[in-house]
């Protein structure tokens, strides 16, 4: 069965792109999220922000900081914290591979996105080592570099079809 863009089981809600700026991004990692009610439908409303989000090994635990998930607008007394943290959903030994590399200078978890996958919220999280100012300048230059040379291509090929 073929899947379509449209359907709600796999929406994209939140991503980070000025992590793939900041960051290389080293390894790629789904997870699973636990989550209160009020939040997954602030989520399925599209509320959620990463900019400032980082994941970190507590007590052999895989812990969200710093996401942003709006308050649930219908929500009553037990709507849920826009800013707490939350666990992440993770094998022991992708925890304990991930707290090996943190202990290593240079390198974060941060997240990509989270999205709904067969109707569950997922994290795309990243283990990342930080960039220097030159390197950004170097991506940026490489990106400009590419498009140029694709929209050139683009052109002569106008020019052969007509």
């Amino acid at each position: 069965m073929a899947k379509k863009k449209d359907d709600p089981r796999n929406k994209l809600i939140a991503s980070n792109k000025k992590a793939r700026h900041d960051y290389n991004i080293i390894d790629e990692y789904e997870c699973g999220m636990v989550l209160m009610g009020t939040e997954v439908k602030s989520l399925r409303a599209g509320r959620a922000s990463l900019v400032d989000g980082f994941a970190e090994v507590t007590g052999g635990e895989m812990w969200l900081h710093n996401v942003h998930i709006m308050e649930y607008a219908q929500g009553t007394w037990t709507n849920h914290a826009a800013r707490r943290k939350r666990k992440l959903l993770l094998h022991k030994w992708e925890i304990d591979k991930l707290d090996q590399k943190l202990k290593e200078t240079g390198y974060t978890l941060v997240p990509l996105s989270i999205y709904f996958k067969d109707g569950r919220a997922k994290l795309l999280l990243a283990l990342a080592q930080g960039k220097k100012m030159h390197d950004k300048r170097q991506t940026l230059r490489e990106k400009q570099d590419r498009r140029e040379t694709d929209r050139a291509m683009a052109a002569v090929r106008r020019r052969q079809r007509a």
